[in-house]
């Protein structure tokens, strides 16, 4: 406990202080809008870009990796963090289900010397967004049409009937939310938006 009371004070004190320079970029979007595809692209091709590991409850899926795709945690692990003020922003996506970026993962790539990237579902983006303000980019991406993306969460083949309704039934809500972001990138082909999403974030970072 002493420990990690530690190590929150130290991660404050490099942020308020200001000795760390880097920028946040953050891409949201509803699931199957492409977020996660644009993201591992712009990793690949931007050096100075370091992708920020989520911490999730939710149980692992074939091919994920702890430390890698998630963090992945138990119910009572998580709400511990909560307690502990561990993360910059969670959210209880669904009974049980949460979701959050831990500020020690920030800290770990800022003090890295690189920019933060996100891979965050909208509200997340959001709170984000209005703790960082003009440190921080918001890229809302768009899917051409709502039927899309159920198609491209059947595509998955991870996905119950049951979990996709529930992801549509958000979906149409995230939508609305959109123009509370820096920007909305259409994801109407994947070469589109890739070259897009670069210019964005260049534009960004050289500013």
């Amino acid at each position: 406990m002493i420990c990690d009371s530690l190590a929150l004070f130290a991660i404050r004190y490099w942020l308020f202080a200001g000795k760390m320079t880097g920028k946040l970029i953050i891409f949201s979007a509803p699931s199957g809008a492409g977020k996660t595809t644009i993201v591992q692209h712009l990793i690949r091709v931007i050096p100075n870009l370091e992708f920020s590991v989520s911490a999730c409850s939710r149980p692992m899926r074939k091919g994920e990796e702890n430390g890698v795709d998630y963090y992945f945690l138990s119910v009572a692990e998580f709400i511990n963090k909560i307690k502990n003020d561990e993360f910059i922003e969670w959210e209880e996506v669904y009974k049980d289900n949460f979701y959050g970026t831990l500020r020690s993962e920030v800290f770990r790539i800022w003090n890295n010397g690189h920019h933060v990237i996100f891979d965050v579902d909208v509200e997340g983006g959001l709170n984000l967004k209005s703790q960082y303000a003009d440190r921080a980019l918001s890229v809302f991406v768009m899917p051409p049409s709502i039927q899309s993306l159920e198609n491209r969460l059947k595509q998955r083949e991870t996905e119950t009937p049951e979990s996709i309704a529930r992801r549509m039934g958000k979906a149409e809500k995230e939508l609305e939310a959109s123009d509370k972001f820096d920007k909305i990138l259409l994801n109407d082909t994947l070469p589109h938006a890739l070259a897009a999403a670069e210019k964005i974030v260049h534009e960004y970072l050289e500013a």
